[in-house]
């Protein structure tokens, strides 16, 4: 019986007491290979790096940060994560764990991940976040390869502050997944999708305007120190344009 590969990442971010951000823990197993890259003034930047193909269908990965009071870190990817059909039967999990305490801040900005057809992926990404954290999250979902029709992704995004849901939502998208997610409500037929969320104790006491950026992007205060930018676009060079000069805007 063929089994899928079995993979975690940890990263943990401390004040060095110097000025900087150390990485006292920085691990990686098999295809996930957390590497640690040059960052400007107190930030520390590390990129991850697929050592292998995947996930492939039966794969479970698993990214661990941790950012400690005072530290900033910064993750990117190296590449786009493509999700492939494997040997293995069943779909292939990818589990997100983010932690940020009180004076944290984590920029989390990997590339996108791209929903290869006949794959099938779980996402689930889980963000605890203490009062006085800030946090910076993208997330980029592309539907298919060019000129192909996508797998099956189900992702779902929880995020706590305090201990109080800041955000919770879930979306299904192609091959068996509950109807109306192309429809006019949804997708409308676009093939990227995108949101940013950006946590600032500072929206607590002067809250973002909701407006619409362009045809399909809108920009959304929550209820607490934060906003959410989310967006659809027919390729992910449009998508990943709308999201940065989002960022940009709100400065």
């Amino acid at each position: 019986m063929t089994t899928g590969v079995r993979a975690t990442a940890r990263i943990v971010a401390r004040d060095d007491g110097r000025g900087g951000t150390s990485l006292p823990v920085l691990t990686g197993e098999g295809p996930l290979a957390p590497r640690r890259t040059r960052g400007p003034g107190r930030e520390a930047r590390v990129l991850l790096v697929g050592a292998m193909s995947g996930p492939l269908g039966g794969d479970h990965f698993t990214v661990k940060a941790e950012v400690t009071s005072g530290a900033l870190l910064r993750v990117g990817s190296a590449a786009a994560t493509i999700a492939l059909p494997g040997q293995a039967k069943g779909e292939a999990r990818y589990d997100v764990r983010l932690d940020v305490a009180a004076d944290g801040e984590l920029h989390w900005l990997p590339e996108q991940l791209i929903s290869a057809q006949g794959s099938e992926l779980y996402v689930s990404s889980r963000v605890d976040l203490a009062p006085g954290a800030r946090l910076v999250y993208r997330e980029e979902q592309v539907l298919g390869r060019a000129g192909e029709q996508p797998g099956r992704l189900t992702s779902r995004l929880t995020v706590r502050l305090g201990g109080r849901p800041l955000l919770d939502q879930e979306l299904a998208c192609g091959p068996g997944a509950p109807g109306g997610w192309d429809g006019p409500a949804v997708l409308a037929g676009h093939r990227s999708l995108g949101q940013l969320l950006v946590v600032r104790p500072e929206f607590g006491r002067e809250p973002a305007r909701a407006r619409m950026l362009g045809e399909h992007a809108a920009l959304t205060p929550l209820a607490g120190p934060a906003v959410l930018v989310t967006a659809v676009t027919p390729d992910a060079l449009r998508l990943r344009r709308v999201l940065d000069e989002a960022l940009r805007a709100l400065g």
